[in-house]
């Protein structure tokens, strides 16, 4: 599933000036900023439909294919 959201111009500009100011790419921000929600969602652990979604992935794809789909996110974990 995909979620788009809109976000005002002028409030994208100053999260890339901001990330600028931080010696960051507004890439690298932003994976931080997605990383830092992620936790924070699954921090109380996952929801038993979850779960079961988890388990249907996890037996249909390669662990090395999430692997390296985290690295193409994230970076070196």
């Amino acid at each position: 599933m995909k979620t788009t959201i809109s976000l005002d111009y002028r409030l994208l500009q100053q999260a890339v000036e901001a990330a600028r100011l931080m010696g960051l790419s507004f890439q690298r921000q932003r994976q931080e900023e997605m990383l830092r929600r992620l936790n924070e969602v699954y921090a109380g652990g996952l929801e038993p439909a979850e779960k079961s979604i988890l388990r249907s992935i996890k037996a249909r794809v390669p662990a090395s294919a999430v692997r390296d789909g985290l690295h193409t996110l994230f970076g070196q974990l």
